[in-house]
């Protein structure tokens, strides 16, 4: 299957946002807020937060499009503080690796479309992104399933696999599966 590869932007919304109403709202009306500032604040309309995030050019995405033009998943990243929320931070902060530039936080792909190599090119499509903002030291916190049966609502954050197979590696473990990932990334 062949597809384009577009980052999140005012442009894109309107097909960021069929994808995620087309699932409920992402985990539970997530609406791929929770790595952000604002995640767990009380009150807050989580779509809203999210659209002008995108629109102030502070929200980072590489969407995926099929041949007709729907998103039919994402890689989201950001720096340290457009995502300063991580998973299994209390062991992160124990001996923290050098602080980088970019952080890839999450994925999404739709159901339908699981096993279909969209979470590799949401990933290609973010170094790439990436790359075109100048580079840098990338991380991501991911779970290994080589040899496991591993839950799809665990792998949010892809999989160690896949991020070895983009020349990651392993710098640390932080939970029982999760790793802390990284490379550096080639400006432009």
């Amino acid at each position: 299957m062949s597809y384009r590869i577009r980052p999140l932007d005012s442009s894109t919304w309107d097909a960021f946002a069929e994808l995620v109403e087309r699932n409920n709202g992402i985990f539970g009306g997530c609406w791929c807020i929770g790595f952000h500032p604002e995640h767990g604040r009380k009150g807050i309309g989580r779509r809203a937060v999210k659209e002008d995030r995108v629109r102030t050019d502070r929200a980072h995405t590489a969407l995926v499009l099929d041949e007709t033009g729907l998103v039919q998943g994402w890689c989201q990243y950001g720096s340290p503080e457009e995502l300063p929320a991580i998973k299994h931070k209390r062991e992160y902060h124990k001996d923290a690796p050098p602080r980088p530039d970019w952080r890839i936080s999450c994925f999404y792909v739709d159901p339908k479309h699981r096993g279909q190599g969209i979470a590799r090119a949401a990933l290609k499509g973010a170094l790439d992104q990436i790359s075109q903002a100048g580079g840098g030291l990338v991380e991501a916190i991911s779970e290994v399933t080589t040899g496991r049966q591993a839950p799809g609502r665990f792998l949010f954050s892809a999989t160690v696999e896949l991020f070895e197979q983009f020349g990651f590696t392993r710098d640390r473990q932080v939970g029982k599966h999760a790793w802390i990932v990284g490379r550096v990334v080639d400006p432009a």
